[in-house]
């Protein structure tokens, strides 16, 4: 059975449809109206094989931080709409990702209790379009609509565009072993019986 989530979320300031499939071949159709955000939304999909469609628009015209943030909102939804009960898979997963000068540590449990460890200021406040502190906002986003406990580590890095881009490869590659399936898991991977 594929597994995917489908939603949609409409607002004053952002309107935004997302759909992923876990069990796609990394196919992404992205427009946030932010190309270096699209880019690293790309980079998720494909690098841990997710199928991503994301259509956003956002109120640009006061800044990127709706758009970014409600993104991560939606994102994370689909999320947890697409792990249902979450029976069967391995709920953990992490990777420590090199790009370039940069390399980074990422976690995550898919426990149902949000959690975001990022300790972080980038080396500039911009990357292409994207204002650097609203990386910290979209995980944020991710991790409390999605109910992911969810850590970052930088741990080496000067290029702002290496790390970011870092950043979200490893979640991704992470993500991909917490939701993948574990023949030897017949329930949840929980003493208590439920995520």
């Amino acid at each position: 059975m594929t597994r995917v989530g489908n939603i949609h979320r409409k607002t004053k300031e952002t309107d935004i449809s997302v759909t992923l499939n876990l069990d796609g071949t990394g196919k992404s159709q992205i427009s946030t109206g932010i190309g270096f955000f699209d880019h690293m939304l790309e980079g998720f999909s494909r690098h841990g094989l997710f199928d991503l469609k994301c259509d956003v628009t956002g109120d640009l015209h006061v800044d990127g931080h709706h758009t970014v943030e409600d993104t991560g909102i939606v994102l994370g939804q689909a999320i947890a709409q697409a792990c249902g009960d979450k029976k069967g898979i391995r709920r953990y997963g992490f990777f420590i990702l090199p790009m370039d000068d940069a390399l980074v540590l990422c976690a995550v449990d898919l426990s149902g209790r949000p959690y975001l460890n990022f300790d972080y200021r980038f080396p500039s406040t911009r990357a292409g379009g994207l204002d650097t502190e609203l990386v910290r906002e979209f995980f944020y986003a991710v991790s409390y609509s999605a109910g992911i406990n969810l850590h970052f580590k930088i741990l080496d890095g000067q290029n702002t565009h290496h790390i970011i881009e870092a950043m979200f490869k490893a979640f991704s590659k992470a993500l991909d072993q917490a939701v993948e399936n574990d023949p030897r898991i017949t329930e949840v991977l929980s003493t208590k019986g439920s995520l």
